[in-house]
């Protein structure tokens, strides 16, 4: 038996129009932010995709001139090999050492001691420092000459090297500074340590678990979403360095720190070749994408959730 279809009643008009209007003020409650990101992310993104298979100055309107840009990047572009490997040895350095730094010190700040949130908060001030003061500060203590950590090393019989003034070591200076920013990653360390039950180490402590034995059994598998967080973000954010080499050694010595942003910077404001630079950045977005999903993609192996 064929059942009728029932007409809309005044309730569900009612309802439709409420919808409808609930939506309307909604839509013009968020209509700034619309606004917003569309002129300033979305056409941004889209136009520097054009862009990016033109040749534009800035000065002159963009002529097309297809994938040439890209062509000259893979094949003629000495620099964009350079920049390319210092970014990826320092992403592949400064990330696991961050990482290792990070959750060591969160494991002591996680611990009972009186006056902790002193120390906590010590560890988190170069977080929310500039960029800017700390790369100066840094300068200074790694001054060859007058630097605090030479003089230092001086007082134990060692001289110390040129640390940004040398090739060898002016990317290890930089991963050397990173690693002393790692406040965040501290703290997103610590609540997950916070999270893990404590009902777990008296078990272990039971049957007779060292201290140890209880950090590689307990703290480390059940703090692994919390790393592959900071994974993520960290690596990110590495392959996107570009105050610090600008501040301190502006590229140098030798192109030793012309990372990529850098030098994508140089192409886009100091040779005003937009489309170059344009194409530049979405090779930096396929392989921070392609990193991105590396690590999506090991995360079922060793990223345990449950507890």
């Amino acid at each position: 038996m064929l059942k009728r279809n029932r007409k809309p009643g005044l309730k569900d008009l009612i309802s439709s129009s409420k919808e409808r209007r609930n939506l309307k003020l909604g839509l013009i409650f968020i209509s700034p932010w619309i606004i917003g990101f569309s002129m300033f992310i979305l056409y941004p993104i889209f136009a520097s995709l054009y862009y990016s298979f033109t040749d534009y100055t800035m000065i002159s309107a963009p002529k097309w001139i297809g994938l040439s840009n890209y062509t000259k990047l893979f094949f003629r572009d000495e620099y964009f090999r350079i920049s390319l490997y210092n970014t990826l040895y320092y992403t592949l350095f400064s990330v696991p050492l961050g990482i290792v730094f990070s959750v060591a010190i969160a494991l002591l700040l996680n611990t009972k001691v009186e006056g902790m949130p002193v120390y906590r908060t010590i560890y988190f001030l170069p977080s929310i420092t500039p960029v800017v003061a700390i790369s100066i500060l840094w300068m200074w203590l790694l001054n060859p000459q007058y630097g605090l950590v030479n003089s230092i090393l001086r007082l134990i019989g060692i001289e110390g090297p040129g640390w940004l003034t040398d090739p060898a070591w002016a990317k290890p200076s930089l991963i050397m500074m990173s690693i002393w920013g790692t406040g965040r990653a501290i703290v997103i360390y610590l609540a997950g340590l916070q999270d893990i039950p404590q009902e777990l180490y008296e078990a272990a402590e039971i049957d007779g678990a060292s201290s140890l034995e209880k950090v590689r059994r307990i703290t480390l598998p059940l703090l692994t979403p919390s790393i592959f967080f900071n994974s993520i973000i960290g690596m990110i954010g590495a392959f996107q360095t570009f105050t610090q080499a600008y501040i301190m050694t502006g590229g140098g010595p030798l192109n030793s720190t012309l990372f990529y942003g850098l030098y994508l910077y140089r192409n886009a404001f100091n040779y005003f070749s937009m489309g170059y630079a344009s194409a530049l950045a979405w090779i930096l977005f396929v392989i921070v994408f392609l990193c991105s999903l590396l690590v999506f993609k090991s995360s079922g192996r060793w990223v345990h959730y449950g507890q």
